[in-house]
């Protein structure tokens, strides 16, 4: 019986990046477990948290710290196979795949063994930490550090702004010319806390978006767009289209009802919903990272092509 009680119980390695440094331990989960309430959080804290000695809701963490979280493991919703990813650099300090959307990266509150983490680790016998985040939806290249000096290297970089990023979006509507958005993100909106909003008090973010191709749909118009992220909020890329009045297709969360992320987390989207939707996942593909490799010193530039689902939409 016991041994059956260890299986259920599985645990969550977090290491803090250098941009967290000095915050709360309980406001860097909050950053982590984002369906989380901060209450909920800090009894995750009293209860499950592991490291060689105690630490507080109130602990200042430090860029390296590394603990680990205990969770009930539950039943997972699928997500692609391993046999979806595709490798696009391998060395010994760098792994760079192609991640398909529906994936996500790191453990959440609903996944464990169903991410990008612990397909790599099962593929390749080894552990691939993500320098960066992609959303579960979003497809495209993700880069992973394969030791801890690299990481450090690589998550320094992108948190310094030392990686230059492309992005292909589909959005709704006929994009007139290449444009700038230039407006500042705060956390948290009316109906979803875990998205952000455009707010005059919020932290500085700038996108450019330069048009690919125009083309029409079911008599609906619609835009390819390359997006470069100058900043990197979350979410930016999807609120700055919003803001600018073209919406990612299929993005449930800042598309085109603010109701349907709610009622998607709920399975209560209604067919018609979906209809509106017309994609399943946001259209959003990080096709383009440009970077300095951590150990050679030298530029590297790693692509990927647009998925499949985004190609057939276009076609």
């Amino acid at each position: 019986m016991a041994a059956e009680a260890e299986q259920d119980i599985a645990l969550i390695r977090y290491t803090v990046e250098r941009n967290y440094a000095g915050w709360r331990l309980d406001a860097y989960l909050c950053q982590k477990i984002r369906r989380a309430t901060l209450e909920r959080v800090r009894e995750i804290i009293e209860r499950d948290l592991v490291y060689e000695r105690p630490l507080t809701c109130a602990t200042p963490v430090w860029p390296g710290l590394t603990f680990e979280l205990r969770r009930r493991v539950r039943a997972e919703p699928s997500v692609p196979g391993p046999e979806a990813l595709a490798e696009v650099f391998l060395d010994d300090a760098l792994l760079v795949v192609n991640k398909p959307a529906g994936l996500p990266i790191h453990p959440t509150a609903r996944y464990f063994h169903n991410t990008l983490v612990e397909q790599l680790k099962h593929l390749y016998g080894f552990r691939a930490d993500p320098a960066h985040r992609l959303d579960r939806e979003t497809s495209g290249l993700v880069v992973c550090a394969r030791t801890p000096e690299a990481s450090a290297r690589l998550m320094r970089r992108f948190a310094e702004g030392a990686v230059k990023k492309q992005y292909l979006a589909v959005v709704e509507g006929r994009v007139p010319e290449d444009f700038t958005v230039d407006a500042p993100i705060a956390d948290g909106t009316a109906l979803i806390r875990i998205a952000v909003r455009i707010d005059p008090g919020g932290k500085p973010a700038r996108t450019r978006f330069v048009v690919e191709r125009r083309f029409t749909r079911d008599g609906a118009d619609f835009s390819l767009l390359r997006c470069f992220p100058e900043t990197g909020r979350q979410h930016q890329i999807r609120v700055h289209l919003q803001h600018a009045g073209f919406p990612l297709v299929g993005d449930k969360m800042y598309g085109p009802d603010p109701g349907y992320f709610d009622r998607f987390s709920r399975h209560a989207l209604e067919p018609e919903a979906w209809v509106r939707l017309r994609l399943p996942r946001q259209a959003l593909h990080a096709a383009v990272l440009e970077l300095t490799h951590p150990v050679t010193g030298a530029w590297c530039t790693f692509e990927a092509p647009l998925a499949d689902d985004l190609a057939a939409f276009l076609s």
